[in-house]
């Protein structure tokens, strides 16, 4: 009999159908990935499995973990069901954690909640808890909070709380969405041999095919509520039946065309930078520490120049960046824009800065949601001397949402009624109204899905070759660098440990961590060479 059973599954929110006769099972230790679009119902149906579902949602079908009809279960069977029998991983391990609670207390919780046992009794178990999924005591004491943990390490935390219990089946939503790939690696590693070891099923909700071609047992895709295709994963990616997992594989795989690059002609300079932070003090009388995030960095991007920068989380991707942007103090070193620096002393230049703009991660919380698109995307304006105003502004608008695959009628909508990518295309108009001479994206694509990733990579082409941009990408998809930049810097512990030609770099990286990243980013197979590897068995 199979751990977890959803048969002809159908639900509608508010009379609205969301997801229509879903059909999918879970074995014990098996890994099942749930793959689509935004959208497509993969996280739906995982509420429906959990029954956290909004009001005036209406279920029919059937859905059976181990047996028990998960649908006929009372909200307070179902309380004891969530986190003894299912646990959850969510995508967003900061927001899954309470801030003002220790982890240690986050992870006895669970335990404490669904067991009866002496709290110093679930205090040890919470520690072999954190011990087990990699935060060792002499490192992570219980009494850490979240926001001393890096991404990675508060994943691990949410983690230790799904499995407190020894859960049936395992649900994990997006669980590495948002880091770096080295620690998404060990990410992917734990969760797999936890379903080893204790022999749970895992459903897994992702985008990204490249994960589920490593992870996954058995894929089951999803597009607008429906099952369109489902299958072992070996032979579901060699013999891809339906037109929309080819889609999905193909925006997986999807390269750019960007326009040559210009002769060398110098635009931004950065000169032997440094970043210090201050440490708290460890004792009364003794001077703080410092931490050296920036260490003696130095790079020249030509005008017209597309050139990426990775690394992992904590590396001195971002720190540098907002330097760059004169928006954090440097303890040494010089940054110049086409010859000026961006600092007079230690303040940041204003009519330097102006002629910079950025592209952020989430553009959703980069709007005020109270503004219409036109105000949004003007807000550089207020950087001009002069701002353009009447029909001057309103040509300007319209250019820019038409350069971006918009309509002009949007600039009288608001930041909601546009979608993930809509709203990155939204983000990257405002950066482009001023026309400045350099953009800087910091995962701008890091949270979109494959497909929608593929037309704002396509769009960034676009735009080099009819506004001639020069960018600096900040990423952690290599993938993503590989295909949009022409060269690129890696960064590790706050210092270039290797620089050269994209291509270059990727085929024939020359540095151990430029090798160690690329080994740990997941990689799509090839369809033919698993047809082959089939027919050979």
């Amino acid at each position: 009999m199979s751990l977890l059973k959803i048969d002809t599954l159908s639900l509608s929110i508010a009379e609205t159908p969301v997801l229509r006769d879903v059909s999918l099972s879970v074995e014990p230790g098996e890994i099942v990935a749930l793959t689509g679009e935004s959208g497509s119902g993969k996280s739906m149906t995982a509420l429906a499995l959990m029954q956290l579902l909004p009001d005036r949602s209406q279920t029919s079908g059937m859905i059976e973990l181990d047996g028990v009809s998960i649908l006929d279960q009372s909200e307070a069977q179902m309380c004891s069901i969530r986190g003894k029998s299912i646990g959850m991983v969510f995508q967003e391990p900061m927001t899954a954690l309470n801030p003002v609670k220790t982890i240690g207390d986050q992870v006895m919780e669970t335990v404490l909640i669904h067991q009866e046992m002496a709290p110093a009794q679930a205090k040890t178990h919470a520690r072999n808890l954190l011990n087990h999924v990699g935060l060792p005591e002499d490192r992570f004491p219980l009494s850490r909070y979240p926001h001393e943990l890096s991404g990675g390490q508060r994943q691990r935390v949410v983690i230790a709380m799904a499995i407190a219990l020894r859960p049936k089946l395992l649900i994990a939503d997006e669980p590495t969405t948002a880091l770096d790939v080295t620690t998404q690696a060990q990410i992917l590693r734990l969760l797999k041999s936890l379903v080893q070891e204790f022999d749970m099923g895992l459903v897994m909700i992702t985008h990204d095919l490249a994960v589920v071609a490593e992870m996954a047992d058995r894929i089951v895709v999803m597009r607008q509520g429906e099952v369109v295709e489902t299958g072992p994963t070996k032979h579901l990616l060699a013999n891809m039946q339906h037109p929309y997992t080819r889609m999905l594989f193909d925006a997986s795989r999807h390269q750019v065309d960007l326009p040559p690059v210009p002769p060398p002609e110098p635009l931004l300079e950065v000169r032997n930078v440094v970043r210090d932070y201050r440490l708290p003090r460890t004792r009364l009388f003794h001077h703080p520490g410092h931490h050296r995030a920036v260490d003696n960095v130095s790079f020249t991007l030509q005008r017209g120049e597309r050139l990426g920068l990775v690394g992992e989380s904590g590396c001195g991707k971002s720190t540098l960046t907002r330097a760059i942007l004169g928006l954090e103090e440097v303890q040494g070193g010089e940054i110049l824009l086409n010859g000026s620096p961006v600092y007079s002393g230690t303040k940041p230049d204003l009519s330097v800065r102006r002629k910079m703009q950025v592209v952020f991660q989430d553009p959703f919380g980069s709007f005020n949601p109270r503004h219409r698109v036109d105000r949004l995307i003007t807000e550089p304006f207020h950087l001009l001397e002069t701002k353009p105003t009447g029909s001057e502004r309103s040509d300007r608008i319209a250019e820019m949402l038409t350069a971006v695959g918009l309509s002009p009628d949007d600039a009288t909508k608001y930041i909601h009624q546009f979608s993930g990518g809509q709203r990155q295309r939204i983000a990257i108009a405002r950066a482009l109204i001023i026309r400045p001479e350099l953009i800087l994206f910091d995962e701008a694509v890091s949270a979109l899905d494959v497909s929608v990733r593929a037309q704002i990579l396509d769009l960034l082409a676009d735009l080099c070759q009819a506004y001639d941009l020069t960018y600096l990408f900040i990423s952690h998809d290599l993938s993503v660098v590989r295909s949009v930049t022409d060269r690129v810097l890696v960064m590790k512990g706050g210092q270039i440990v290797e620089q050269g030609e994209t291509e270059t770099v990727f085929s024939n990286p020359s540095h151990s961590y430029t090798k160690s990243l690329i080994a740990a980013a997941p990689v799509l197979p090839d369809p033919d060479s698993l047809r082959r590897s089939i027919e050979h068995v």
